[in-house]
């Protein structure tokens, strides 16, 4: 019987193996992590492969995405936005972008970076209340908190006075609205309610899907003419659910032009999938005023359901055109070994690096992946800043002052291989500078460490760090 036990098992971990080793999309890093775990934990290694090993999506899923995709292909087809050919240092970047998730660059836009804090939301609040036609709400993470409530209140006047309202929630991140009486009091009111990637029975779901495939997205649209794009969710800074990190220090901007139609594709696509609802026509409804301002922009939309382009490829881009300073902001920085090159050569080059990064991460693994790859970044010569004023959650990315990124997405590999996210990719020198400014504000309440600090890390310290990277590929 034992005999039979070890033969059996002998077989599912060379199966397994083979499996990691043909699975598409996947990096030789990653690769060789997973015949690792397979090899030295057998039992563990072979659950750890199944549970989280591939992406799968059901097949059904995968058609409705396919079939609303080109839907919204057709109606994107007819709309009135015209793209740019574009030149200089910009201009591979935006190219990446493209190729990750099909939109062009338009011009005509208006970009309007919002205080931080709370406040930021009053902006929200306000033109909801001034909402005409519709209104459209995605965000990965809703609490029935007080910036929560009135985001509901909000819905439920503007749905009593005949706006369409539609709210899209991610079923995990928003479970706390969703078992909450707001949830109830938004349906009573006729918003229309959808959860993104339901969890249902866990153990039923296990079998079906990976439900660690998140939508992180966070997209609200008003009449297609207003959106907003960043990282904030639809929490107060204080966020109940990880108090003792707080505050959580998000970015967010307000959108108008040609550009809010390609934040609109982005929610509708993700509404029909879980909706039978047709609403392609709003993408060639002439409502977004093309000369709201000057800033050229593009949505870069991601997903697991498509491996071989992500948000790291315009980053790369990014990272390459540079030639005198780069800022990047991130509260979780665990990227693929490509990005992470990139960003050494950079400051080797004599490119200006600052990394902005949480003190305090409120996730102990992925911040002890992070210090294993602090000594290669200081020794290339970027300059590391730990935030010290509560968790920075900003997303931002900026080159030489004439253009950046900010939007959903870490530099890491869950937004860049598991996550639905949802970036903006401008070009723009006031736009930056303002971002560069609070970026700035950021590295003036952050400690700057240096080789010495890191060479002071008792030997566990190091231990862990890099015993944890070595699953980096797999985080």
């Amino acid at each position: 019987m034992a005999g039979a036990t070890v033969v059996l098992v002998v077989v599912l971990q060379v199966s397994f193996i083979i499996r990691a080793l043909l699975r598409a999309g996947l990096t030789p890093t990653a690769r060789l992590a997973w015949v690792t775990v397979i090899s030295a934990l057998p039992g563990v290694g072979i659950a750890a492969y199944f549970l989280f090993g591939e992406i799968r999506l059901e097949r059904a899923k995968r058609e409705r995405m396919r079939e609303v995709r080109n839907q919204l292909l057709a109606a994107q087809a007819s709309s009135p936005d015209l793209p740019l050919t574009l030149q200089g240092p910009a201009r591979p970047s935006f190219a990446a972008g493209h190729a990750t998730s099909g939109f062009l660059p338009v011009a005509g836009n208006r970009l309007t970076l919002l205080p931080e804090g709370d406040e930021m939301m009053e902006d929200m609040f306000t033109a909801i209340d001034g909402a005409q036609d519709h209104v459209h709400v995605l965000f990965y993470i809703w609490l029935p908190d007080a910036t929560g409530t009135r985001m509901a209140d909000c819905l439920c006047r503007a749905a009593r006075r005949g706006v369409a309202c539609r709210v899209l929630v991610d079923d995990h991140g928003a479970r706390h609205l969703i078992r909450s009486p707001l949830w109830r009091r938004m349906q009573g009111a006729g918003v229309a309610l959808e959860r993104a990637a339901p969890v249902g029975n866990p153990l039923v779901s296990l079998l079906l899907r990976r439900l660690d495939l998140r939508n992180h997205r966070k997209i609200v649209v008003v009449d297609n003419c207003t959106s907003w794009v960043g990282s904030r969710n639809c929490a107060d800074a204080a966020f109940a659910i990880k108090p003792r990190f707080a505050p959580w220090v998000d970015i967010l901007m307000r959108l108008e032009g040609p550009v809010v139609r390609q934040q609109q594709a982005v929610f509708l696509h993700d509404w029909m999938t879980h909706h039978s609802e047709d609403l392609s026509a709003l993408l060639s409804a002439d409502a977004t005023d093309p000369n709201a301002g000057s800033v050229i922009t593009q949505v870069i939309a991601s997903g697991p359901d498509d491996v071989y382009t992500t948000p790291s490829d315009a980053l790369r881009a990014m990272t390459y055109a540079a030639t005198e300073r780069l800022l990047l902001t991130t509260p979780y920085y665990v990227p693929d070994q490509a990005l992470h090159t990139a960003l050494c050569s950079a400051a080797e080059r004599g490119v200006q690096v600052d990394l902005i990064l949480p003190a305090r991460n409120d996730s102990l693994i992925v911040g002890a992946a992070s210090e294993s790859l602090y000594p290669d970044l200081l020794r290339a010569g970027v300059r590391i800043h730990l935030f010290r004023d509560g968790l920075i959650h900003s997303k931002i990315v900026t080159v030489d002052g004439l253009f950046g990124m900010i939007g959903t997405a870490n530099l890491d590999h869950r937004s860049f291989d598991l996550n639905y996210e949802n970036s903006l990719l401008f070009q723009c020198c006031e736009v930056t500078a303002a971002l560069d400014a609070r970026q700035q504000s950021y590295i003036n309440r952050a400690r700057t460490i240096s080789g010495a600090d890191v060479l002071k890390w008792s030997t566990l310290r190091r231990l862990r760090n890099n015993t944890v990277a070595l699953a980096s590929p797999l985080l």
